[in-house]
């Protein structure tokens, strides 16, 4: 399955590991580098995510990556990443469009 992250994804990335490399640049380069192997395996088994508990929609999913939750919606050959939010964040509706 061909992976897509979306601008407001790959947006929300930059700016956690910019607050990360305030404290640590090395820490924040490990981070980007852990969220995008984590992902990676979505390839190979795309629901293995749980289903996102506020919308109950069976294409889009989540995986838990530290305090982060990664949005994805499975589409019939590729998954795309929708967007990275902190874990204790309600997901807007229109993030997931």
């Amino acid at each position: 399955m061909k992976l897509i992250w979306s601008l407001l994804a790959l947006d929300r990335v930059s700016e956690i590991a910019e607050y990360i490399s305030k404290d640590s640049p090395l820490s924040a380069e490990r981070w980007i580098n852990s969220i995008f192997n984590k992902v990676s395996r979505l390839q190979k088994y795309p629901e293995s995510g749980r289903i996102v508990p506020e919308l109950n929609i069976t294409e889009i999913r989540e995986i838990i990556y530290g305090n982060y939750r990664i949005i994805y919606r499975i589409r019939k050959e590729s998954i795309i990443i929708l967007t990275v939010r902190h874990g204790h964040q309600i997901l807007p509706e229109e993030e997931t469009k």
